[in-house]
């Protein structure tokens, strides 16, 4: 997970580069190390079969340290999911204020244009579907997404003549999260474990697409045709 000045500095506006401390830094390198330690474990041992411990030796930390990041294996590996999902935040932050919350999701996905930026939350993916013990670290990942938008999306409405009520942003806020997941499983049915640059491409059209179906008001039955006639692994 990369921590940008953004989320390092809490109350900062998203438009200010706010240099991260030396202290700052450590921790999230040393936050990255757990992250990638336990992403690596999960493909050696697969999920379920490593421990707090077995994280902390492969990080080169103590359990104490783990610990001071994170309250168990599982929140480890959902840092991955929140680590792409608080970068699409910051994209979303970033949109102007008078932009429709809907088109602003959708720049904020097509901002994350490098295939390789979704590639650790493909194959965390890929890597857990057999096992149900992520799926409530996931769920709180994706839920915290979902808060994160409604806020925005609340304060923008604030600022706004004849803003729209609460059911509206909450509503919205949830559809956007539910189109991302469906993307997510569509794209695993087709791809499975190909976390190939191709793969990671159609994942990225498959995320933007479900945001279009959603802003047409899903009236029509076919999502657009680079997804729909995007190749399959043979």
């Amino acid at each position: 997970m990369t921590v940008s000045a953004d989320q390092a500095s809490a109350g900062a506006s998203p438009h200010e580069s706010v240099p991260l401390s030396r202290r700052e830094l450590n921790k999230a390198a040393t936050r990255q190390a757990i992250t990638d330690a336990a992403l690596a474990l999960l493909r050696s041992k697969g999920p379920g079969n490593f421990t707090v411990e077995d994280i902390a030796d492969a990080a080169g930390i103590s359990r104490r340290t783990f610990f001071n990041y994170f309250g168990s294996t599982d929140a480890a590996l959902a840092s991955v999911t929140h680590g792409f999902l608080d970068n699409a935040i910051q994209q979303f932050k970033l949109r102007p204020a008078d932009e429709p919350v809907l088109q602003s999701a959708q720049e904020a996905l097509m901002a994350l244009a490098d295939p390789m930026t979704v590639a650790p939350l493909a194959e965390l993916f890929t890597l857990t579907q057999q096992s149900s013990l992520m799926s409530h670290s996931e769920l709180e990942a994706w839920d915290h997404c979902r808060e994160q938008i409604t806020e925005v999306a609340r304060g923008r409405a604030a600022a706004t003549p004849g803003a729209v009520d609460e059911l509206y942003l909450r509503a919205l806020a949830g559809s956007v999260i539910s189109c991302g997941k469906a993307a997510m499983e569509v794209w695993f049915s087709r791809r499975g474990a190909d976390l190939s640059p191709a793969s990671l491409a159609e994942l990225r059209h498959l995320l933007i697409d479900a945001m279009a179906l959603l802003g047409s008001g899903f009236t029509t039955g076919t999502t657009p045709a680079h997804s729909s006639s995007a190749s399959r692994p043979s």
